[in-house]
């Protein structure tokens, strides 16, 4: 199984991502965006960075390379895509997923660590983990705010589409616990074509090896293997 980790100008996370990937037996490949996809690609990461330096918006220029329609092509036909971070961003600026991801509620950068809550575990994304678990992973971003208007919320709500909430180390959803002000604590979400799309602001490529203390990531990038 290779996996493609998508590089576009001004990605900062596509080496992690490979690593980590690698770091649990999945083979995976840096793949420049205007060089396009592999033919026997397996599955498509989108990494975390500043693509473009979040001109106009996060995510909104990267999602405009030729490249993302050969994503959208390959997610039509079932190959899984992860977006994290800045991929979320793209994915969502590519309807890959809905919603948008905008200015934190702090207006501020942020990095740390959060708590997420396993919202649905029957994804290929949450599988390795139950429903209701809490994991722990770090997030850095200015523009990590989950927005979505209220009916396409609810329907979300409705077809299990939320797969992680921010929550405290309980895991009581709390605004307290909620880091950047995303509606309805939202921390990540499936696609519209199914399950095997996925997006994320929290970093699970950054909680995968023993040596940093923290593996609580490598249940998420499993997904691949489902």
């Amino acid at each position: 199984m290779t996996i493609a980790v998508i590089r576009f100008g001004g990605s900062n996370c596509d080496r992690d991502a490979v690593q980590a990937l690698e770091s649990i037996g999945v083979d995976a490949e840096l793949v420049w965006h205007e060089d396009g996809l592999p033919a026997e690609v397996e599955g498509i990461v989108l990494p975390g960075g500043f693509s473009y330096g979040d001109y106009l918006r996060a995510g909104a220029m990267a999602a405009r390379s030729p490249i993302m329609d050969e994503v959208r092509a390959a997610a039509d036909d079932g190959t899984p895509v992860l977006g994290i971070c800045n991929g979320a961003q793209i994915g969502s600026e590519s309807s890959l997923t809905p919603g948008a991801f905008t200015t934190n509620e702090s207006a501020r950068f942020q990095c740390e660590h959060v708590h997420l809550r396993v919202e649905n575990a029957d994804t290929p994304w949450t599988a390795a983990y139950e429903e209701g678990d809490v994991i722990e992973l770090p997030i850095a971003h200015g523009e990590g705010r989950f927005e979505v208007d209220d009916d396409r919320l609810e329907q979300l709500e409705a077809d299990d589409r939320i797969v992680f909430r921010y929550c405290d180390a309980e895991g009581n959803v709390t605004p307290e616990a909620n880091p950047n002000g995303s509606k309805h604590s939202v921390a990540g979400v499936t696609g519209d074509r199914g399950d095997h799309v996925a997006v994320l602001m929290p970093h699970p490529e950054r909680a995968t090896l023993e040596d940093l203390g923290n593996t609580d990531g490598a249940g998420v990038l499993e997904g691949f293997r489902a």
